[in-house]
């Protein structure tokens, strides 16, 4: 299943300045998060976004991002705060996985802090059921979890696997709606960063939300 990103600027660094972010783990600074990260770059190519200028992006302005054309079952990653971010778009088949799997997950209901804002609180983590957002970076150490979005048997992952995210350096998998699975280093589910919708829906703004102003 193929998935379309853009790429990410290695020295776009986290302003010190900025709040509290639950996910600002240097992502790139250990070798195991460069290689998922590599991984991931040579599996799927690279799109542009309205994205504002290298300094804007690393001082979190944000970013805005036509969602319009991506195909179901696909996603793409965009930089925002100098952090990937991928946006998927579910289909229906993978939405249906999503209740049968909270009996294997952490955090199926998103309960701990600081990761899930509150319009992310259901069973989907997202404002749109069929459209996921979430920061790319495994909640354990920082790495670049690698997508493995088709369901079925694959190597390290279990027989029943429904599709989601696998982390390489310490084996930390996450569902289709970036939610951990129980007995896994990553404490947490994957972060979704603020984000809201163009008037029309057609394009998603990240880093801007009810809290988060532009």
């Amino acid at each position: 299943m193929s998935q379309i990103t853009t790429q990410l600027d290695g020295d776009a660094a986290v302003d010190p300045n900025l709040p509290p972010d639950p996910s600002r783990r240097m992502w790139v600074a250990t070798a195991c998060a460069v290689g998922g990260a590599a991984g991931v770059a040579t599996a799927v190519p690279f799109v542009s976004s309205f994205a504002p200028s290298e300094k804007a992006r690393a001082a979190g302005a944000p970013v805005e991002v036509d969602v319009s054309g991506i195909p179901a079952g696909q996603m793409i990653t965009v930089e925002w705060r100098g952090k990937p971010v991928w946006i998927m778009h579910r289909t229906p088949q993978q939405l249906a996985t999503l209740p049968s799997l909270d009996g294997e997950l952490a955090d199926p209901h998103s309960d701990r802090p600081g990761y899930t804002p509150e319009y992310a609180k259901n069973e989907y983590r997202s404002r749109k059921p069929d459209l996921f957002v979430c920061v790319g970076i495994c909640t354990h150490l920082g790495c670049s979890p690698t997508p493995a979005l088709a369901a079925g048997p694959q190597p390290g992952l279990p027989a029943n696997w429904q599709g989601g995210f696998n982390c390489p350096c310490h084996g930390s998998t996450f569902d289709l709606a970036g939610r951990v699975f129980s007995n896994k280093p990553a404490p947490d589910n994957l972060e979704v960063p603020p984000y809201s919708y163009s008037a029309d829906g057609t394009r998603i703004i990240i880093g801007v939300d009810e809290n988060n102003k532009a």
